[in-house]
């Protein structure tokens, strides 16, 4: 046995590797014999049929549904698999240390374990890989929930963009499986990440340095580590859930296999998905002949129809002609980052979506004087537009979620006033829109005592509700002539406990107000600064809002 490799427990120890596939001249004779003396068809054991050879496989835990075909391939190859399955981020992970314990991995997809690669500078030989089948991550949607998108969406195709501004406003609840531990998952959360982007191309780590799919996470209702666990939890909750994101080959199974009061319609967004080609790794170099083997078979036009027709994957073979159900177009095939920091900030914003992932955000907003007339009407079109009234696709990655809660504390020389709302239904943000009067200034400014004050309500925020998410965005358009000064400010911040330390501070700088002071205080603090003296207002409170959490 290979130095290392692991035995599951109950299982016979693996025999040595000459032993597996190799058999004497002399022990094949007689047992040929036997079989011809019992009247049995001896076929298998003709000097040029294949060796039996066994080869353990680390396996992504969806493929579980080839087990059927594993067995014809055992039949007519000799190859038999022994598999071990595990969640596709997971089994990369396990790889990635390149101390392999297994002759070949079969993953859904390989992007995420060849940046882990990446990211640890491995050296050595890059394990040989063979693409078998394909399945894109798509939506299932109720066809209710379809038809209302389809209606508002550009030229009514429905993209993620409106899948995030439905699941921000509550009507869209949806199953997804965990992308911490499965590749659907985590394909989902690069797709809509890079719709969220909107740059065309793969992500950049300056493209998700300000995440903006908090409204995409509040309808995430249902979270599973495996696609067939998700699929299974859909079933279970299909009444209190309008869609289902995971692999087209799991949703044509879930509509055929009788389990759903109605079908669900699959939405291919038209801003591109990622496709999982289900590559086979070669991760043993001295098991090359039998790999070869495995991987003719697979690939053969026969084989490759029964991998649709039993599984329905598309056949990697574009000359095996589509069953009905697999003739849509695939459309916009997304790239999958090539960089480990975009997915470890990806990764790390999307959290445990177990958590309560409500989070507070407190507005400072300056109604000095200098703010009347058509700046304060500025700011409160800015404030409609995070409500939902902006309709473009950045509007709707960066509005106003349900169950955030959002607090306006008006200030001038001192705070004038505070209100808070929890977003649960539109009549809460028409109050929050009511929050931003337009009227009711005063003479002087004092931004820091303005801060230090949010700051005070924050320590008492975390005491009542520890591990919440609260964020401050500070807007003012003059400089600081009231109250403490910036220096008393930081210096007070800084005596303050870890976790209110921890909540960050971002500043829209408007305006005459000056950009040092705004820069050092929202970096103090770990956020940032927009300008809206270079974009509009609308687009730096949305800049904002990608930073906020």
């Amino acid at each position: 046995m290979r130095a290392g490799l692991r035995v599951k427990a109950g299982a016979r120890a693996r025999a040595p590797r000459s032993a597996r596939s190799a058999r004497s001249p002399r022990g094949l004779v007689a047992l040929c014999l036997a079989w011809l003396l019992l009247g049995t068809a001896v076929t298998a054991c003709s000097t040029g049929g294949p060796e039996p050879v066994t080869l353990r496989v680390l396996a992504s835990s969806e493929l579980a549904d080839m087990e059927p075909l594993l067995d014809d391939l055992r039949r007519e190859t000799g190859i038999r698999l022994e598999m071990e399955y595990r969640g596709t981020v997971d089994a990369g992970d396990a790889l990635a240390s390149g101390d392999y314990r297994h002759d070949l991995a079969w993953l859904s997809s390989d992007r995420y374990f060849q940046l882990k690669r990446k990211a640890a500078r491995d050296q050595g030989e890059q394990p040989l890989a063979t693409a078998v089948m394909r399945s894109p991550v798509v939506i299932g949607m109720k066809s209710a929930t379809a038809e209302r998108l389809r209606r508002t969406a550009s030229g009514g195709q429905i993209s993620w963009a409106d899948v995030a501004d439905a699941a921000a406003d509550g009507t869209l609840r949806f199953g997804m499986a965990d992308p911490r531990h499965a590749n659907s998952g985590l394909a989902a959360l690069v797709g809509v990440a890079t719709a969220a982007a909107d740059t065309g191309g793969v992500l950049r780590p300056q493209d998700v340095s300000c995440d903006r799919l908090r409204g995409f996470f509040a309808g995430h209702r249902l979270a599973e580590d495996s696609s067939a666990r998700l699929a299974d939890g859909f079933v279970r909750d299909q009444d209190q859930l309008e869609a289902l994101i995971t692999y087209e080959s799991e949703l044509l199974t879930l509509n055929s296999g009788g389990k759903l009061r109605e079908p669900l319609e699959i939405i291919y967004p038209k801003d591109g998905m990622v496709l999982s080609d289900y590559p086979l790794l070669l991760l043993d170099p001295a098991e090359r002949a039998a790999y070869d083997r495995l991987v003719e078979w697979l690939k053969s036009g026969p084989v490759q129809k029964k991998i649709m027709e039993r599984t329905l994957r598309r056949p990697i073979d574009p000359e095996v002609a589509r069953i009905p159900p697999l003739r849509e177009p695939i459309g916009n095939a997304l790239y999958f980052p090539d960089d480990q920091r975009v997915v470890d900030r990806l990764l790390a914003d999307y959290g445990d979506p177990r958590r309560d992932g409500r989070a507070r955000v407190i507005f400072l907003l300056d109604f000095s004087g200098s703010m009347r007339g058509e700046r304060i009407a500025r700011l409160r079109a800015a404030f409609d537009g995070l409500s939902g009234g902006d309709d473009s696709r950045s509007g709707k990655f960066v509005r106003f979620y349900r169950g955030e809660s959002l607090t306006v504390m008006r200030f001038a020389g001192r705070v004038l006033d505070e209100r808070s709302v929890t977003y649960g239904s539109p009549r809460d943000l028409d109050r929050l829109r009511g929050f931003v009067p337009a009227d009711g200034f005063g003479p002087t400014t004092a931004v820091w005592s303005a801060l230090d004050h949010a700051y005070e309500k924050v320590s008492d925020e975390i005491r009542e509700q520890p591990g919440r998410t609260v964020s401050i965005v500070v807007m003012t358009d003059g400089e600081n002539n009231a109250g403490i000064d910036l220096d008393t400010f930081i210096r007070r911040y800084e005596a303050r406990p870890a976790a209110v330390r921890a909540v960050r501070t971002y500043t829209v700088r408007y305006g005459e107000a000056g950009t040092a002071a705004l820069d050092r205080a929202a970096r103090t603090t770990g956020g940032r600064m927009a300008d809206a003296t270079v974009q509009s207002l609308l687009s730096a409170f949305k800049e904002i809002r990608g930073c906020d959490q």
